[in-house]
């Protein structure tokens, strides 16, 4: 059985692609580090790629997180809020699950993120479905791919 965690991208593959940890026993998240340098524009969203897939059991997902020091000390959010990894992400014919990060860049100048850089956390977490749920189980793409 496979064990839930992180892996690289098989195109990531011996380019130094660090596996999220976390900081502490009680640290919740893992942080995640920006596969490549760039600059976050004033006002703008730039997508990073962290090199990383996600496997996690079934009625489990990743939520992905802005670490909080990239929120207060330089005014980076994620476009999204809170990025969902669903379980059928992982392994996508689209992009082997590939995890990006959507930066949006609320200050007034440009910050640079270089390789390596911690931007993100990820938390395994559980969900419950309704109990007439009725999901298709159809295998899905990459970013929404199930609908605007």
């Amino acid at each position: 059985m496979r064990c839930r965690g992180f892996e690289v991208v098989s195109c990531w593959e011996g380019q130094d692609i660090h596996l999220p940890v976390r900081k502490t026993a009680e640290s919740a998240g893992y942080d995640i580090e920006s596969a490549e340098d760039a600059e976050l524009l004033p006002g703008k969203i730039t997508v990073l790629a962290t090199g990383l897939k996600a496997y996690m059991g079934s009625g489990e997902y990743l939520a992905i997180h802005i670490r909080s020091s990239m929120g207060i000390r330089h005014g980076l959010m994620l476009a999204n809020g809170t990025g969902i990894i669903d379980r059928d992400y992982y392994n996508n014919e689209d992009n082997e699950g590939h995890i990006m990060i959507a930066v949006y860049n609320t200050s007034g100048q440009a910050f640079h993120v270089s390789k390596g850089d911690r931007i993100a956390q990820g938390i395994f977490c559980r969900y419950l479905t309704a109990d007439d749920d009725r999901a298709e189980g159809i295998r899905r793409g990459g970013v929404g791919s199930t609908g605007v």
